[in-house]
């Protein structure tokens, strides 16, 4: 007989970004192949979530789509929750047209709103306009917080889930570059008093393979990442839409058991589970919080074997192309620092950042970088340390050398 806590009292899957295109089969392809995915690693599910951008551009057409693909394979008893997304007002209607579009097409009751399910309480939030970052109003902050201490007050020892489409600034992974900003510091006073609360957010499109994507501090923030394409920081060298960015698609499987809370992250591109379940243990104590900055000291490491080397006959008189064996690190190799100084005097001349590529699958096994904005006819010395996601970077470096071409050998 199976254990009763081995069988969770509540499921239920939180996408988020599906940017259904007006016309082209691609966006529905990949929100058709995530439906399918949830509904074979879920065959029982009690509500399914969406945190908005479900249209790229709030058309008619766009809606039409998103929602017959929903309704072609969405449960029928799971209770369907949808928050606004920035995207959803960018059709040039003003703001409450374009919120009437979004009540009428998706049949939600309001814009934001609270619904109990299976005993668990939901709340939803809604951006009030199409600023990116978002805006969410004094009047809807107040009423979270009669919402907040409703539900505290129903079930202390539940978790209280709340969706919103915008990260909370400063929580997880994406929230630094496309977090909340008006009203934040009031948005987050009415979060903090209640640890057993798990946001739920995505607008962003930050992979969650990262482990950042999970916060702790007050309370829990959960990033959804998207269904439809993949977005990262920029400042590195594979730039922050790198190829093989719109292959990507991911989102979250929550699963309610009596003692926890378990968020499995799911690849729907190659139809995997992205590591470890994040845990959350029920009920809900800030002393129980693992998911926080300061969760990894560990720095990366080189295996014994590594080593890096300079491509020569792809050398050309502004670049260098360099190619070396990956990190390890006990969570994950983020990016690498890249130095280069010259090979003569020993003085620094740039600094390359690249990622690790840790969104592709399978992660690649080596790097090939080609670090541009050279001089002609100059010998580098060049030393590549790892960078995990929390900062710490390897003790130990990989270091070649390297040539730039002079511009006679090119003519």
């Amino acid at each position: 007989m199976v254990a009763e806590q081995s069988i969770p009292r509540l499921v239920f899957p939180v996408i988020s970004d599906v940017h259904i295109a007006p016309t082209g089969e691609e966006s529905i392809h990949k929100y058709e192949q995530a439906l399918r995915h949830l509904n074979a690693r879920a065959p029982r599910q009690d509500a399914f979530v969406i945190v908005g951008d479900l249209t790229n551009n709030g058309t008619i057409a766009e809606y039409e789509r998103h929602m017959n693909t929903l309704r072609k394979h969405k449960q029928g008893g799971a209770e369907l929750l949808i928050a606004i997304g920035n995207h959803d007002y960018w059709n040039d209607l003003p703001a409450k047209e374009a919120q009437a579009r979004f009540l009428e097409m998706t049949g939600m009751e309001a814009m934001y709103y609270h619904r109990v399910i299976q005993g668990y309480h939901f709340i939803i939030l809604a951006t009030e306009d199409k600023p990116t970052h978002g805006y969410f109003s004094l009047d809807q902050i107040e009423w979270l917080k009669r919402q907040l201490e409703e539900a505290a007050a129903d079930a202390p020892e539940r978790p209280i889930f709340v969706f919103l489409h915008q990260h909370l600034k400063d929580t997880v992974y994406g929230s630094e570059e496309w977090g909340i900003q008006e009203n934040i510091g009031e948005l987050m006073a009415a979060l903090d008093p209640y640890p057993q609360v798990i946001t739920f957010s995505g607008h962003s499109h930050y992979p969650l393979n990262d482990p950042r994507s999970i916060h702790q501090k007050r309370f829990t923030s959960v990033g959804t990442a998207s269904v439809s394409y993949m977005e990262v920081e920029r400042g590195k060298l594979q730039g922050n839409l790198p190829p093989g960015h719109e292959k990507f698609s991911q989102g979250c499987l929550v699963e309610v058991y009596a003692d926890k809370v378990a968020i499995r992250r799911l690849d729907f591109a190659h139809q995997r589970e992205i590591g470890e379940a994040w845990v959350v243990p029920v009920p809900v104590t800030p002393a129980a919080f693992i998911y926080t900055n300061e969760r990894d000291q560990e720095p990366p490491r080189f295996p014994a074997n590594a080593e890096a080397h300079v491509e020569a006959e792809l050398a050309a008189w502004d670049s260098i192309t360099i190619v070396f064996d990956q990190a390890q690190d006990n969570e994950l190799v983020h990016s690498y620092r890249i130095t280069l100084k010259d090979a003569e005097t020993g003085a620094e001349v740039t600094r390359y950042l690249a990622y690790s590529e840790f969104y592709l699958y399978p992660m690649p096994e080596k790097l090939q970088l080609i670090l541009a904005e050279l001089d002609p006819d100059r010998t580098y010395s060049i030393e590549v340390r790892a960078m995990d996601a929390f900062g710490n970077m390897s003790e130990q470096a990989l270091c070649t050398h390297g040539r730039t071409k002079t511009v006679s050998t090119l003519v």
